[in-house]
């Protein structure tokens, strides 16, 4: 992704068209919200993933680093501050709901939110990116929700991580440009697929990974409220 200075304020422009951008009073709830909103649905598979996640991390029984890279406005690092012995931080380049975050958890004691500045590089492929962070703490868990569809391709260079959860809707074991195309030119935002890239699973091939979780798969196509997509672990 080549970030433009002006690419935060077309995508606060298109959350606010989707009808993503919620209140300080909702953000407290959330993933509980009331059954009117647009997006209550949404909110309730995302409950139960979130339940399942916590879950899944309260079982490990130690101290747990997290980093929620693409943290949005945070409500996912509140619910997983709320782990015992968990210390969570969140990390976006949206100001908009970031600021956000750190006003609604502020007291929060084991849960910190950061601005980011990305290391861009450029190849000879147009819109060549990858992420680089250059953490000063050992982490434990790097959790990327939907921060991966911003970039054409990605390496791994977090030192001192035992484990990458990869948990997205972004990272799709089929692809969906065209529809993603189709989607925002319906908004009239058709230039925010500038910023927007599709990934498949057999990207992670080079790497030690798992898939925990495969929507497709016969046993999971009759889970109530279940997740459309995949778990995926990256293992140190």
């Amino acid at each position: 992704m080549i970030v433009s200075e002006n690419f935060e304020e077309k995508y606060i422009l298109l959350r606010k068209k989707e009808n993503r951008l919620y209140t300080d009073e909702q953000l407290k709830w959330l993933p509980e919200i009331e059954v009117s909103h647009p997006h209550y649905k949404e909110w309730e598979t995302r409950k139960s993933s979130c339940n399942k996640l916590i879950q899944h991390l309260s079982n490990k029984r130690t101290e747990l680093n997290i980093l929620d890279v693409g943290c949005g406005n945070g409500w996912l690092c509140h619910h997983l501050s709320k782990i015992p012995g968990s210390n969570v931080a969140g990390i976006d380049i949206n100001k908009t709901e970031l600021n956000q975050a750190k006003r609604v958890f502020d007291h929060v004691e084991n849960l910190e939110f950061f601005m980011v500045e990305l290391t861009m590089k450029e190849s000879g492929m147009k819109n060549l990116t990858q992420l680089y962070l250059p953490l000063p703490y050992s982490i434990f868990l790097l959790l990327i929700t939907s921060f991966l569809l911003h970039f054409s391709c990605y390496t791994r260079k977090v030192r001192s991580t035992s484990l990458i959860l990869i948990f997205t809707n972004h990272l799709n074991l089929r692809l969906h440009a065209s529809g993603l195309f189709d989607y925002y030119h319906s908004l009239q935002f058709a230039e925010m697929t500038e910023y927007y890239f599709h990934h498949c699973v057999d990207e992670l091939n080079p790497y030690n990974h798992k898939i925990f979780y495969n929507p497709d798969l016969f046993r999971n196509r009759f889970i109530k409220n279940k997740s459309p997509f995949p778990w995926i672990c990256i293992y140190a």
